[in-house]
């Protein structure tokens, strides 16, 4: 039976892990997702607000494990995160968050979350995990150079005369297409885990294994791309300007979804190595992270919408459409190796990228200065302060 100390501790970790979860859906995965698309003018403020919210709860419940367990059991090596460790990582980490909401400038969700909890797990008298600091680096690093730079290859593309638009968007279309194939959904899994729409569907095509490779999930990708594009290029038919603005929409809820499956674990993943002890199935700490990111969307976000869609680039259709693909790819890579990623860094890094296929019309290279500077000091500070609170607080106890 869990005794009262336990569960009070429990309790207010989890109060905390609350606040985390709003403080992300207000200023990271409830901003970023839909930025492009109001920059564009392809929907209001509000209305992302609350269309990113709903998608954000579904991903966080169905796509939140990986993250999740990375946060709570793989930061640090040789000691588990306790309830006061827990509490105080989280606190600190959303308090820099909730800063940087009102203030205006877009805090990497995943650099603060991960220096607090770093922190904390180092004070415990824990060891670091260099092999996964190195695999979270090395993403953190990539993301702006592949980020952005597919952004910019895929609006030049978008801008030149020589591809027709009623082409090129089908392309895109498919390529989206194939890409949600592919993605990993525990709904679809059984026994040895989650399955994707290739894997659900390929096991159901009577084709044979070429070179040790299944060909089922492959010839699924490849057909549900082609349909993807192929009414993709229907609707483009019908009217460019509206189809364009459908597949933004499209765009922005993929995104939105993503955010949710790579966020919530960063509110709820300090509470992963608690729930033996109370026995809490992680599915309540996923819906209940969930439930958190929606209610910071719908209460926080439309302030960062707003600077993220207007402060960094003036964006048009096309440009947002080159944004969002690249930030939907690296966020489903994140999820499916479980590695805490900044939405932020992905779709600013993307914006920018866009922008500078118009010779950098309208990016804000000041301002962009800030925000890089507001990162990295976002990771060292939470770091610092983390292990000093703990160190405080334990000392005082």
């Amino acid at each position: 039976m869990v005794d009262v100390v336990t569960l009070g501790t429990f309790g207010v970790a989890a109060l905390a892990s609350l606040f985390m979860a709003w403080a992300i859906g207000a200023g990271s995965s409830g901003s970023t997702p839909f930025a492009p698309a109001v920059g564009a003018n392809a929907i209001s403020v509000m209305r992302a607000g609350f269309i990113v919210g709903l998608l954000g709860f579904l991903g966080a419940v169905l796509q939140g494990q990986n993250v999740s367990n990375a946060i709570g059991t793989e930061l640090i090596v040789g000691q588990s995160l306790t309830a006061m460790a827990a509490v105080i990582g989280l606190l600190t980490a959303a308090g820099l968050v909730a800063i940087g909401v009102f203030t205006g400038y877009p805090i990497a969700t995943a650099f603060t979350v991960t220096g607090a909890i770093v922190g904390v797990g180092l004070a415990l008298g824990g060891d670091p995990a260099w092999a996964k600091y190195q695999q979270i680096v090395t993403l953190w690093v990539l993301v702006p150079f592949v980020g952005g730079g597919i952004a910019y290859a895929t609006a030049r593309a978008l801008r030149s005369e020589r591809v027709a638009e009623r082409v090129a968007i089908p392309i895109l279309g498919g390529i989206v297409g194939a890409l949600v194939a592919t993605i990993q959904f525990a709904l679809l899994g059984g026994p040895d885990g989650p399955r994707s729409i290739a894997q659900v569907v390929g096991a159901e095509l009577p084709l044979p294994v070429v070179g040790g490779v299944d060909a089922g999930p492959v010839v699924a990708t490849l057909l549900l791309g082609c349909l993807a594009g192929g009414a993709l290029a229907y609707d483009m038919s019908r009217g460019e300007a509206q189809s364009q603005r459908r597949f933004l929409l499209a765009l922005g809820g993929l995104v939105a979804f993503s955010a949710g499956g790579s966020q919530v674990g960063l509110a709820i993943g300090p509470l992963v190595p608690l729930l033996d002890e109370v026995t809490v199935p992680l599915i309540a700490l996923l819906v209940g992270g969930g439930v958190g990111l929606l209610a910071g969307s719908w209460t926080g976000a439309p302030r960062m919408i707003k600077a993220l869609a207007q402060d960094y680039s003036s964006l048009g259709p096309r440009r947002s459409i080159a944004a969002l693909i690249p930030s939907f790819a690296i966020a489903q890579a994140a999820v499916a190796l479980g590695v805490p990623v900044s939405f932020n860094e992905i779709i600013v890094s993307a914006i920018v990228g866009s922008g500078y296929a118009a010779g950098g019309a309208g990016v804000s290279r000041q301002k962009m200065l800030y925000t890089v500077l507001a990162w990295i000091g976002s990771l060292a500070l939470a770091l610092g302060v983390s292990y000093g609170l703990f160190v405080g607080v334990t000392a005082l106890i």
